[in-house]
């Protein structure tokens, strides 16, 4: 073989060699081009795919957040969730399913919660990212599910909308914003959450007087003692913020506790909170959400409140010191509606030109793709004396 021979055969292949430095080169710049790194509620850095096609829910009620970030469709990413939604929700689950018939195709990864979803499942369909809630408990099917998909380089991301919701909903709101791509919705929220309670802590600064006492019962009906209640996080966060002393304090020191019927009496408190999320057929719920009228909510209210000896003896029902919440909220962004309306009972002249209704009504205008309707809270009149 000739020296041209050779120098032509190395002329043939250096472009070869050139073509896959350069290909590999390019892949890289791809590669970082296509990823972003996201800081969790948690602290982690998770390397998520700069616009994931693939998205797991790890609760449905998380849509609450994303169909405030989503405009038009906010199912087109989403490839399986679990049915909490449709199971502790059913009147939000109907009226999106109403709005958007796709969400029904949606994969089922059970019906309970992130800690009854089978991993083997979430493998299969090969997510981009996984988005779990933080829980104020954990047990060893949560930790399995997190081991396995970070042990099978799944991004997991977790936010939390249901334990510190003062401390970290406008934060995972920005998470969602930027795992959606979505994140001058999710400032243009942040700046509407912002604004309305620095209206509640502006007011209640000035504020000179001893705070009202406040029972706050969860889930009124679920059982027939009295009562579960909220403190250091969900609900109890949001009346610690609307300027409520909670009963529960002196004796609770975690985000939920159980109070007994003989302390609750003793007590006296002056106002009387509870929540609810039962529909229009719920037997045994307080009912409350989207498709209820308030005189289903009251009627639904005095009946259940009469069965419980513990309610019965309270003052604050007999002088129209009581109202009933909308247990979802503490799932819920739209929860600073919920804590107007707790500021407003508890200080009706300080806020007399709040209205938390008008706020939610603005925030499904404003941001959600369904309409508004229903009953999500509301105070309840003096019991009748006859």
């Amino acid at each position: 073989m000739n020296s041209d021979s050779i120098f032509t055969t190395g002329a043939r292949r250096a472009p070869s060699l050139l073509a896959t430095i350069l290909a590999g080169f390019l892949l890289l710049i791809s590669s970082a081009a296509w990823a972003k790194t996201i800081t969790d509620i948690d602290g982690n850095r998770v390397e998520i795919p700069d616009r994931p096609q693939r998205i797991v829910l790890g609760e449905s009620r998380m849509l609450y957040t994303l169909a405030l970030l989503e405009p038009g469709e906010p199912f087109q990413h989403i490839v399986a969730w679990p049915q909490d939604l449709k199971k502790y929700d059913s009147q939000t689950w109907n009226s999106f399913a109403r709005q958007f018939p796709q969400m029904l195709k949606i994969p089922s990864l059970g019906s309970g919660g992130p800690n009854a979803i089978n991993p083997e499942q979430i493998l299969a369909l090969k997510p981009d990212v996984v988005i779990l809630p933080s829980l104020a408990r954990y047990d060893d099917a949560d930790l399995r599910l997190v081991t396995m998909l970070k042990a099978a380089h799944i991004p997991v991301v977790k936010i939390d909308l249901r334990v510190h919701l003062l401390k970290n909903t406008r934060r995972s709101v920005e998470i969602f914003g930027e795992v959606l791509n979505q994140q001058a919705r999710a400032q243009a929220f942040n700046q509407f959450y912002d604004q309305h309670m620095q209206v509640i802590r502006e007011r209640l600064a000035t504020y000179q007087g001893a705070k009202p006492s406040v029972l706050l019962q969860l889930h009124l009906g679920r059982r027939n003692e009295c009562c579960v209640t909220a403190i250091n996080g969900s609900l109890g966060e949001l009346l610690n913020a609307a300027g409520g002393d909670n009963i529960a304090n002196k004796t609770q020191h975690g985000v939920f506790g159980r109070l007994s019927e003989e302390s609750v009496i003793a007590a006296q408190p002056q106002y009387y909170f509870a929540t609810g999320f039962g529909d229009n057929a719920s037997q045994g719920l307080l009912k409350l959400g989207p498709e209820v009228a308030p005189e289903t909510v009251l009627s639904s209210f005095k009946q259940l409140t009469a069965q419980q000896k513990g309610l019965r003896e309270l003052s604050a029902l007999k002088n129209g010191h009581s109202a009933v919440i909308w247990m979802n909220f503490y799932l819920s962004p739209w929860h600073i509606a919920a804590t107007e309306f707790m500021a407003k009972t508890l200080y009706p002249q300080l806020f007399a030109d709040i209205d938390p209704e008008k706020t939610l009504q603005q925030i499904f205008h404003d941001f959600l793709p369904i309409p508004y309707s229903g009953t999500y809270f509301i105070n309840i009149p003096p019991a009748s004396d006859k």
